[in-house]
């Protein structure tokens, strides 16, 4: 059974840092990519971040792009999302997830292209 269990988040005042991060069981972590999307009440999830399943590609929202960085430690199963210089329009519930598909998959940036999803973690970002 395939897991992801998120840790991280909480509140913090505008310009600070939070860092979030999605432990994987049931699976060799390894061998699949992992996004980051997160949802504010009324509204669709949204893409954060990506890493291919190598950790050698990375994609971001423009809203994130400078801000965020994903990243993965494939020996402890774990993918960490570092939020710096957090802005209140950051607040909101924040999810990883992790593909059916092995290696490659087709678009890093759909919610349709994960399977698998956390639990969500509240990020809230005070001004």
């Amino acid at each position: 059974q395939v897991q992801l269990v998120q840790s991280g988040g909480g509140l913090v005042q505008a310009g600070g840092s939070l860092r979030l991060s999605c432990a994987v069981s049931g699976r060799t972590f390894s061998a699949y990519a992992m996004g980051w999307f997160r949802q504010v009440p009324g509204k669709e999830r949204e893409f954060v971040a990506a890493i291919s399943w190598s950790g050698s590609i990375t994609y971001y929202a423009d809203s994130v792009k400078g801000r965020f960085t994903i990243s993965r430690d494939n020996a402890k199963n774990t993918g960490y999302l570092q939020m710096n210089s957090l802005k209140p329009e950051d607040t909101a519930v924040y999810y990883c997830s992790q593909p059916l598909r092995a290696y490659i998959i087709s678009d890093y940036t759909s919610e349709r292209s994960y399977d698998y999803w956390g639990q969500g973690t509240q990020v809230t970002v005070s001004s």
